[in-house]
């Protein structure tokens, strides 16, 4: 199954606020029946574990409507761990309604490239971000992720395969989800990646990074920062 780069409605500027915004609840919704965030968990569990850290500063690039801060904000409660959130997106909406469901983050609404250099972040994350970008976009993203992580980074990403892309099919027209998430949905799995396509990435962009298959079919990709 080849990766196909065909477009979503997400991704276009002249889509409305309304939709955005549902579109958001709604891969909120499919994040949480899935258990999206349990990656993002035992990853701050090791960077803990391994460097003893009792505070950490995490940024989450693509942050869209925050539910991975939120997720990563309980974590650090149930730990003792201290963190200082900041979500990046893009979208002139995305704070807005990150605020809106109680995301205890601050918020950078840029494009990544504009971070200046010198910004800097004990660990940086991305949830199903990745698959927005197309290859050459990506390989950029990952020279830009040691870079500006401290301590260590993460990509949570969907495997390209027909399983999920039927179940992502029919379960979002079985919950009568928002439009924008039912064409979104399929055409993000067949964005997804393969662990073929990892490690062609991984070399291109010259970055050591560990590759790891996790429930329900994803990546995660793991590598130390700069």
């Amino acid at each position: 199954m080849p990766r196909i780069l065909a477009a979503e409605i997400m991704d276009d500027p002249g889509q409305s606020e309304a939709d955005f915004r549902a579109a958001l609840d709604g891969l909120e919704t499919l994040n949480r029946i899935t258990f999206a965030h349990a990656p993002l968990r035992r990853f701050l569990d090791e960077v803990v574990a391994e460097s003893g850290a009792t505070s950490l500063s995490l940024l989450d690039v693509g942050a869209g409507g925050g539910d991975a801060l939120r997720a990563a904000a309980a974590w650090g409660r149930a730990r003792g761990v201290a963190l200082d959130l900041w979500g990046l997106d893009r979208s002139p909406w995305a704070e807005r309604h990150a605020m809106e469901r109680g995301t205890p983050a601050r918020w950078i609404t840029s494009d990544l490239f504009d971070l200046p250099a010198e910004r800097r972040f004990d660990v940086v994350m991305c949830s199903l971000f990745a698959h927005h970008l197309d290859d050459p976009t990506l390989v950029r993203f990952l020279r830009w992720l040691p870079a500006h992580a401290a301590r260590s980074w993460l990509i949570l990403d969907l495997h390209r395969h027909r399983v999920p892309w039927a179940a992502v099919w029919a379960g979002t027209r079985l919950m009568r989800m928002h439009p924008m998430v039912s064409h979104d949905g399929p055409i993000s799995v067949m964005r997804g990646f393969t662990r073929a396509d990892w490690r062609r990435l991984l070399e291109e962009a010259s970055v050591a990074a560990e590759v790891r298959w996790v429930l329900p079919f994803r990546w995660a990709v793991t590598g130390r920062g700069g």
